[in-house]
């Protein structure tokens, strides 16, 4: 029943939009600026080009806001438009989406020594500081469940992956994850 009010919540604002109260887009752009900006972040990493792809993101949601066909809610519409905006620019740069095979030869350097009795926030940047080596894709994904807590069905949505690829490249994500954290924050039987 929350999906159907949230549906209902979309169309009205999108109507309201379309028949000439544009600055109610800004109400769409503060709803969804944190699901874009982690979408953007996960995947690109020049600083200069993610603010120039949430202006794109936005640009295009708001020209293609007439063709919105409220089957998904709009948050999932307006992340989809900036997941495939993001692989349009990985694929411009030549960046590779998902390179299994380099992330898993690369030897990571240990990015801080971790003492015995680690604080919450410093396991949390430890963790940050692992996703954000993992390929674009893979970054994305594991911030869309565990950050944006979205189910593996809206992220389906939102990339166009199945289901099961998802549930398969979160798995292989949060593997790479565990072995770079044990190989780079390895500490010997005494907590040395």
């Amino acid at each position: 029943m929350g999906n159907e009010s949230n549906l209902f919540s979309d169309k009205l604002l999108v109507e309201k939009i379309l028949s000439g109260n544009t600055q109610d887009f800004a109400m769409v752009v503060k709803n969804t600026e944190r699901l874009v900006a982690q979408i953007v972040r996960k995947m690109v990493a020049n600083q200069e080009d993610q603010k120039d792809l949430v202006q794109d993101i936005y640009l295009k949601a708001y020209q293609s806001l007439p063709s919105f066909k409220f089957q998904s809610k709009l948050s999932t519409w307006i992340a989809t438009i900036a997941y495939n905006r993001n692989i349009n620019y990985l694929e411009k740069k030549k960046i590779p989406l998902c390179d299994i095979d380099s992330v898993q030869e690369s030897n990571f350097a240990l990015q801080e020594n971790v003492e015995k009795g680690i604080f919450k926030k410093e396991t949390a940047q430890i963790l940050n500081n692992e996703i954000n080596k993992l390929p674009p894709l893979y970054k994305t994904l594991i911030s869309l469940y565990h950050i944006e807590e979205l189910p593996n069905r809206e992220i389906a949505e939102i990339t166009g992956l199945p289901e099961g690829t998802i549930k398969s490249y979160l798995y292989r994500a949060r593997k790479i994850l565990k072995e770079n954290i044990e190989n780079n924050y390895k500490m010997d039987s005494y907590g040395q």
